[in-house]
């Protein structure tokens, strides 16, 4: 009887080492993407500034901002993209780590990455925003009205109720996003504390 309780012992503790091991590697890989999704965020913001000065203000200014790297492609009538990136609340300075998906129809083939940079105007629109419940234009004027105070966000679309948004490429500034048929959610995942 003591041989069966040490085994079952020692088979206990192996089960815990083991346990606690993989814990710490999975929580390794969520620090590791977190840190990679920050550095994408960071470098979007400076190609968005380098293109558009007076949109650092803006996103300085905002309630609060997202960037989403992306890449889509496309062949034949079918498209897709997916992306990763970061929503900050200025107000709280709540960051929540978000996931992208889009599904389109349309003649084209190839591989485009892009940045999008969501300009979000107020609480009601971060918490649509975070929640996945924003929906989004189809395509919208280039220099898109803040809504406020009647001023325009030069180089921003607007995305949604109280939401703009800059879309980068790599040649630059594009003057109208195209984000119809996109879902914006939390990452559950990465958002685990």
């Amino acid at each position: 009887m003591k041989k069966i309780l040490t085994l079952l012992t020692a088979a206990l503790l192996v089960c815990m080492l083991t346990a606690t091991a993989f814990a710490a590697t999975s929580q390794e890989k969520i620090n590791k993407e977190r840190a990679e999704i920050d550095n994408l965020s960071v470098q979007a913001l400076h190609r968005l500034y380098n293109k558009v000065p007076s949109a650092e203000n803006v996103i300085n200014s905002c309630y609060a901002y997202a960037t989403l790297s992306n890449t889509g492609m496309k062949l034949g009538l079918f498209g897709s993209a997916h992306g990763r990136g970061l929503a900050v609340n200025n107000h709280t300075g709540e960051k929540v780590y978000m996931r992208m998906q889009e599904m389109g129809v349309g003649l084209g083939l190839g591989v485009k990455e892009y940045d999008l940079i969501f300009v979000i105007g107020t609480e009601k629109a971060w918490n649509a925003f975070i929640a996945g419940d924003i929906k989004f234009a189809s395509s919208a004027d280039a220099s898109a009205s803040d809504g406020e105070a009647g001023g325009a966000i030069e180089g921003a679309s607007i995305a949604a109720n109280g939401v703009w948004v800059y879309q980068m490429t790599k040649k630059g500034l594009a003057l109208e996003a195209s984000i119809n048929g996109t879902k914006i959610y939390a990452d559950k995942k990465l958002n685990q504390y």
